[in-house]
């Protein structure tokens, strides 16, 4: 049987990738592949460089090495995803604009190889609100993209009616958004200096950043204002369901928050119509996630070639649940 979107029984969500054609279309930020005088590689987005990652010739790039990988990994299928270092959400726009366009152009070119493997999520210039809009409708209905794929930090906070026109194109677009991290101080603001530090800016960093994304969200009044809007969160959404309790009683306490937050479990209600990936590399940890979270709204992500790469778990029926369940989240029939 030949394997395709409607009948995959493992559909990773969390598979980014990398694209030759979308290196120098960032302006002075690159991005930029290297190697030093060792032959080990590097990769520059502005003052930032990342050594020691190989993309050239691996699975980032490559894309028979790719599907080798995921037939070994037992992964029928990916949605191709932003590399996070390559958001470029505080760069010039003509920048980000150029670069989302060319990004996106190229990962269309991967997917038209591979249709039955494949589908993608857009890169978006989310500096200039029209213009992501823009991007993400000509993606959407042009390129044949399944919507739009962020960071946690855009340079305006994710509740501001500034994105209102963003998240009304999205749900006329009936296209899913989806958001993951991003190390701090890339090409926009440093973080705690104690990010810079073995690794805390990805270990930690992204459960903070995707933890104060959904509560903005949800305080913010987002999903009140949208509800069709469909979001999903890498890493089953940080350190959510551990503060759900917190969170919930904050809602129907503090004085800022809404008359919509002021019911019992009103906050936790809001966040049952989120989606997550199950990207937390320990049982217990999903085993927590799934009872408060449930199983209904939860996807395979494994972060596909990177070092954390989540391998698959539990038996073909789980994995077969949270394949259907992607199905649903990125209206593939």
């Amino acid at each position: 049987m030949t394997i395709t979107m409607n009948n995959a029984r493992t559909i990773d969500v969390h598979a980014h990738i990398v694209l030759a054609e979308s290196m120098h279309q960032a302006g002075r930020f690159g991005p930029e592949i290297g190697y030093d005088k060792n032959n080990k590689p590097w990769f520059r987005v502005g003052e930032y460089v990342l050594e020691g990652v190989k993309y050239e010739n691996s699975a980032f790039m490559d894309m028979e090495i790719r599907l080798k990988a995921m037939d070994e990994a037992g992964i029928d299928c990916q949605i191709l995803s932003p590399n996070p270092l390559n958001y470029f959400h505080f760069v010039d726009a003509k920048d980000a604009i150029n670069f989302c366009q060319q990004h996106n152009n190229a990962l269309k070119s991967r997917i038209d190889a591979y249709p039955n493997r494949f589908r993608g999520m857009a890169a978006l210039p989310m500096q200039d609100i029209a213009a992501a809009c823009d991007e993400l409708e000509r993606a959407v209905t042009e390129l044949g993209l399944l919507g739009g794929y962020i960071g946690t930090d855009i340079g305006r906070h994710l509740d501001s009616h500034q994105l209102d026109p963003f998240y009304e194109k999205l749900v006329a677009l009936d296209a899913p958004l989806f958001i993951h991290p991003a190390p701090a101080g890339i090409d926009g603001p440093k973080g705690d200096s104690n990010l810079t530090q073995y690794d805390l800016d990805i270990l930690t960093g992204f459960a903070a950043q995707e933890t104060l994304a959904i509560a903005t969200l949800v305080y913010g009044g987002v999903l009140e204002r949208h509800p069709d809007l469909d979001v999903c969160f890498s890493h089953a959404g940080g350190a959510i369901p551990m503060l759900m309790g917190r969170l919930n009683e904050a809602g129907i306490r503090r004085p800022w928050a809404s008359e919509a937050l002021r019911k019992d479990g009103a906050f936790e209600t809001y966040v049952s119509r989120l989606w997550f990936d199950n990207h937390v590399h320990d049982p217990r940890v999903l085993d927590f996630v799934i009872k408060m979270l449930g199983t209904d709204r939860l996807v395979l992500g494994t972060n596909f070639a990177g070092w954390d790469q989540h391998s698959l778990e539990g038996s073909d029926d789980w994995n077969l649940l949270l394949a259907d369940n992607a199905r649903r989240l990125l209206r593939v029939k």
